[in-house]
C-alpha cells in the first residue's frame, strides 16, 4: 500500500515556486518540517527519477528513458536536483554540481538522437551549451555551512538560471547572517503539511487499490478517516508508514475493513517522534 506521488495542493504551489525562480532568476528558499513531502514534490518536479537514471545510461545498448519525450522543450528536464554529502567542501560541490549540470544538458540535447557511448566531461561540455539548465533545486541545505552556501552562490553568480534552497524551518534565518547571499534571495515558500480534504482524497485512491470501497459517510469509515487524520496530521511520509503498516494488518487477518482499531493496531507498530 505504497503511495505513488499525488499532485496535492502544496506540490503545485511548490511548482508555480521553482517556476518563478527559474523565471526570474532569483534564489529560492524552501523550507518546511520533516516529511511533508519537500524532496518528493523537488524530485518530481524535476522528474529525477526518470533523469537520474538516463544520466549513465543513455550511451548502453538498452533505449534512453527519456528518448521518446521531448527533452529539449520541457523545462522540467532542464532542471538540476543536487543532494549535498554529510560531509562536504566547497571542491566537490563546485564538481559535482557542474558535471550533473553539464550531464542533464547532453541528455536533453541528446537523449531522442540515440548516441551511443557515454560522453566524457570534455564531450558534454563542447555540446550542450546551448542546452544547459536553467534551475538548480540543492536539497539538504541545511547541511552546507558558510564555504559551500558561499560555492554555491558563486555558480549561481556564474551560471545564471534560478536556484532553489531546500530545508528545515529556521534555514532562512540562518541565511540572513549571509548578506551576499541573503541578498539575492527573491522567493520564499514554506511547505505545509496535507489538508483534510488532500488526506481523504488519498485515502479513497489507496482504498480503491485494495478493492475496498471508502464510505466516509458511514460511521466505521468515518471514525478510520478521522483517527489516521489525527495520527498523521496530515505528514505525508508518515501517513505513507501508516498505510503501509494497516495493509499489512488487513493481510495478515484477512480483513475486508479498516476500521478505528485497525488503524490504532497499525499506530503502535510505528515510531513516531514529534511532528
Amino acid at each position: 500500500m505504497v503511495l505513488d506521488f499525488v499532485v496535492t495542493k502544496e506540490h503545485r504551489r511548490f511548482a508555480e515556486f521553482c517556476d518563478a525562480c527559474r523565471r526570474d532568476r532569483y534564489i529560492g528558499l524552501c523550507h518546511g518540517v520533516p516529511g511533508v513531502g519537500k524532496t518528493l514534490s523537488a524530485r518530481y518536479y524535476a522528474r529525477w527519477d526518470s533523469v537520474e537514471n538516463a544520466l549513465y545510461s543513455y550511451g548502453r545498448p538498452s533505449p534512453a528513458p527519456l528518448s521518446t519525450d521531448p527533452v529539449a522543450s520541457d523545462p522540467s528536464y532542464r532542471t538540476v536536483f543536487y543532494t549535498p554529502a554529510v560531509a562536504n567542501s566547497p571542491h566537490v560541490i563546485e564538481r559535482q554540481v557542474l558535471e550533473l549540470r553539464l550531464r542533464v544538458a547532453h541528455l536533453a540535447d541528446h537523449a531522442a538522437d540515440g548516441r551511443q557511448g557515454t560522453p566524457t566531461v570534455e564531450t558534454l561540455l563542447a555540446e550542450a551549451v546551448d542546452c544547459l539548465p536553467t534551475l538548480l533545486i540543492v536539497d539538504e541545505a541545511d547541511r552546507l555551512r558558510m564555504a559551500g552556501l558561499e560555492q554555491v552562490r558563486d555558480l549561481y553568480d556564474r551560471h545564471g538560471g534560478g536556484l532553489v534552497l531546500i530545508g528545515m524551518p529556521g534555514l532562512e534565518k540562518r541565511l540572513a547572517r549571509y548578506p551576499q547571499l541573503y541578498s539575492r534571495v527573491g522567493f520564499l515558500h514554506q511547505f505545509r503539511a496535507l489538508g483534510p480534504d488532500e488526506v481523504r482524497f488519498l485515502l479513497e485512491q489507496k482504498w480503491q487499490q485494495l478493492g475496498l470501497t471508502f464510505s466516509p459517510e458511514e460511521f466505521t469509515d468515518a471514525e478510520a478517516l478521522a483517527a489516521i487524520t489525527r495520527i498523521t496530521s496530515g505528514n505525508f511520509r508518515l501517513l505513507q508508514r501508516l498505510l503501509a503498516q494497516i495493509d499489512r494488518i488487513l493481510r495478515i487477518n484477512e480483513f475486508r475493513t479498516v476500521t478505528k482499531e485497525v488503524v490504532e493496531a497499525a499506530r503502535e507498530n510505528l515510531v513516531i517522534g514529534s511532528l
